[in-house]
């Protein structure tokens, strides 16, 4: 029996738990067979120690007032896990982290491997191929707004409502059945309840403002090569986006390319890629400020990148260098385009609508479809064409678009080539 999913997001006080870093906030959304938010639960957790980076989760000494130990949570935890397939976004990371805490209570997590749980950015390579791997990034392909990154449900959430995305485009696959069987058998400890409550965090302090380097993260590209590849990458992303950049932060690094088996000359030629990747995105609204200099400067020390590695990657990748790769190249239609539609679409293209229009999305896919055209939930580099309400959309589909140099028109342009088409066939 299917009972459902527990997706799941950790706030922790650094990257490794082997290096004596604690979870400090749980954030749990179940999720029904079908994909369907049932409930969510939430909880800061007192560590016992320092807190990390609290600039980035905004969790400081105060709010563990009265807050309960992972010791005290571990009982309903289990429970809430019990039965149901675990997902994250970068399971394994915080499949390590339940792991170590569950070990210091002197109890066995049933998530031994990578694969026992679920990963959404995993499965985004079969879903969104060519999306990057931050949640963020993949959220954005289908319009899933991602608000307060940063704080474990609203992470866990943006994170749910992604697996409810994957699941509604392949409701057929056996797969489904397949985890939730296997999920079945997983047998979380038989911890008792400590009957502590879960204490959500105090949100009078607002929103945090993320730094454009950490907002660049969001935007990097896939790692080409290994699955070992991208998980360490997945590292670095969280490294940098929540400002883990002292030489501590380093060593950690290094001992997470040791247990994904990347030696020394695949790991260097990786943060060589990945540096270069962050500063074009950077880069990609034509401006680079000093403060954003002065925390790339902080990553390339965290990655050995030199400082003229670092200055060529800097000049290299300006407005002026990048061309068509730059956001404001992708070339928009115009009034005149409207009047005489030039849509390249042929039997098989793919499109993405995003906004309200005029027709109902149903009526639009079937005159689509009629004409062989395949219309999709998502956007992916196999997209064709963004077919927009309005052309400057901030949605998340426009701004992926945007990403992969994919034209973006409106309604009208589809419409007048629709009906073209139509007395075209009535001819």
């Amino acid at each position: 029996m299917h009972n459902g999913y527990a997706v799941i997001d950790l706030e922790t006080t650094g990257l490794a738990p082997s290096y004596g870093h604690r979870i400090i906030e749980i954030g749990i959304v179940h999720v029904t067979p079908d994909g369907e938010v049932e409930q969510t639960f939430e909880t800061v957790v007192n560590p016992n120690r320092d807190l990390g980076p609290v600039h980035i989760h905004r969790l400081r000494g105060a709010d563990m007032a009265g807050a309960p130990t992972f010791a005290d949570v571990a009982g309903d935890l289990a429970d809430r896990l019990q039965g149901r397939v675990v997902v994250a976004h970068n399971a394994s990371f915080e499949a390590r982290f339940l792991r170590a805490e569950f070990e210091r209570l002197g109890h066995r997590s049933p998530l031994k491997q990578a694969s026992s749980a679920l990963c959404t950015m995993r499965l985004a390579q079969e879903f969104l191929p060519g999306s990057g791997r931050k949640l963020a990034d993949c959220c954005s392909a289908y319009d899933i707004e991602l608000v307060d990154a940063h704080e474990a449900l609203a992470d866990a959430h943006a994170t749910a409502r992604l697996l409810g995305a994957y699941i509604g485009s392949s409701r057929r696959d056996p797969r489904w059945t397949t985890w939730g069987d296997v999920a079945g058998g997983q047998r979380w400890p038989g911890v008792p309840r400590s009957g502590r409550a879960w204490i959500a965090r105090n949100r009078s302090t607002g929103v945090a403002t993320r730094t454009r380097v950490d907002v660049a993260t969001d935007r990097l590209p896939a790692v080409d090569g290994s699955a070992e590849a991208t998980l360490y990458a997945a590292v670095l992303d969280r490294a940098v986006s929540e400002d883990l950049l002292a030489a501590s932060d380093a060593d950690q690094l290094s001992a997470y390319a040791t247990e994904f088996g990347l030696d020394a000359a695949a790991r260097a030629n990786l943060h060589r890629r990945y540096f270069g990747d962050l500063v074009e995105a950077v880069w990609a609204d034509g401006v680079l400020t000093i403060q954003d200099h002065i925390q790339l400067e902080r990553v390339a020390r965290l990655l050995g990148v030199t400082n003229d590695e670092l200055e060529h990657a800097v000049h290299s990748r300006q407005p002026a260098r990048m061309g068509a790769r730059s956001f404001s190249a992708v070339q928009q239609p115009t009034a005149a385009a409207v009047e005489s539609p030039s849509i390249d679409l042929e039997e098989g293209s793919i499109v993405t609508l995003t906004g309200e229009m005029r027709r109902s999305r149903p009526e639009i896919e079937a005159d689509l479809a009629r004409l062989g055209i395949r219309s999709a939930p998502n956007v992916t580099k196999k997209t064709a064409v963004l077919i927009a309400a309005d052309v400057d959309s901030l949605s998340g589909k426009a701004r992926k678009a945007r990403q992969y140099g994919i034209p973006i028109i409106e309604e009208d342009v589809l419409e007048a080539a629709l009906a073209a088409a139509g007395q075209g066939s009535a001819r």
